[in-house]
């Protein structure tokens, strides 16, 4: 058994001093094994160009980068949170994941750019990473916000292994939360929603985010849920292996039933 938490966390805007105090203040209530935190929590989300945001983005050093490395080693957790990536000329919205031993945290930069985020990111180029973990046996997908739209992410993610698919998100709209569980059914794996709540304006505009963050199990049902306002802490203990077994009756395995030759080439 594992425990994991999924934190709702409501940045402010363009201030990563001020989130990464805040997230600091969540973390003594927090004695877990794994950590999910919202898609780009350090900096709030609503940019229209890539200059606006690159003072507060890192590479593979950075205030936020340093917190989190020390905070996974510390708490001895796998930390997952969204935060904005430069590398070269390129700004990429991104998942950092932070190993309890210290090393370098694999980076995964967001297949599916959604709305206004083609005005400020790079398309991402790393495919889905699944984190294996031997310590906890626990196996670890990654996908981001808006991947969830397109079922191959998950179907990717769970077909090389992942137990559960960790999805740190900015969610506007709706749909998502009929979704979510249908991703975690059809690939018969956890799936952790850690979403934001609050709004941001931009130019005239502003995005409403929905909250409602949750921990799904493999039968889609909802472990945890908060509800759409304020910061929360989920935490649940969970059996990773309760992923691994794709059957649904004696007859029928959900992966081996599979006819990937009739599918199409670009579903296979």
């Amino acid at each position: 058994m594992i425990r994991i938490a999924v934190v709702q966390f409501t940045p402010v805007h363009g201030d990563k001093h001020a989130n990464l105090q805040a997230i600091s203040a969540l973390m003594p209530q927090i004695d877990v094994d794994v950590i999910v935190l919202p898609e780009l929590c350090t900096t709030g989300y609503f940019y229209t160009s890539s200059e606006e945001l690159a003072p507060l983005a890192e590479g593979s050093e950075g205030d936020a980068v340093a917190f989190f490395s020390a905070l996974a080693v510390s708490r001895r957790a796998i930390i997952i949170a969204g935060l904005a990536e430069v590398s070269g000329q390129s700004l990429y919205n991104s998942v950092y994941v932070f190993s309890p031993e210290g090393v370098k945290p694999l980076v995964y930069r967001k297949s599916h750019l959604f709305y206004k985020e083609f005005m400020v990111f790079s398309p991402g180029d790393t495919g889905f990473p699944v984190v294996r973990d031997e310590r906890l046996d626990v196996s670890i997908g990654i996908m981001l916000c808006y991947d969830w739209r397109f079922p191959e992410s998950a179907r990717s993610l769970a077909l090389d292994g992942a137990d559960i698919i960790a999805c740190p998100s900015n969610l506007v709209t709706d749909a998502w939360m009929k979704v979510m569980p249908a991703r975690a059914i059809e690939n018969k794996v956890f799936v952790a929603v850690a979403n934001r709540a609050g709004s941001e304006t931009k130019d005239g505009e502003t995005l409403v985010f929905k909250g409602r963050s949750a921990l799904y199990d493999p039968w889609g049902e909802a472990i945890v849920q908060t509800g759409p306002y304020d910061d929360h802490v989920l935490i649940a203990e969970i059996e990773p292996a309760d992923a691994r077994d794709k059957r649904f009756n004696e007859c029928n395995d959900i992966f081996r039933d599979r006819r990937p030759d009739l599918y199409g080439r670009l579903c296979r």
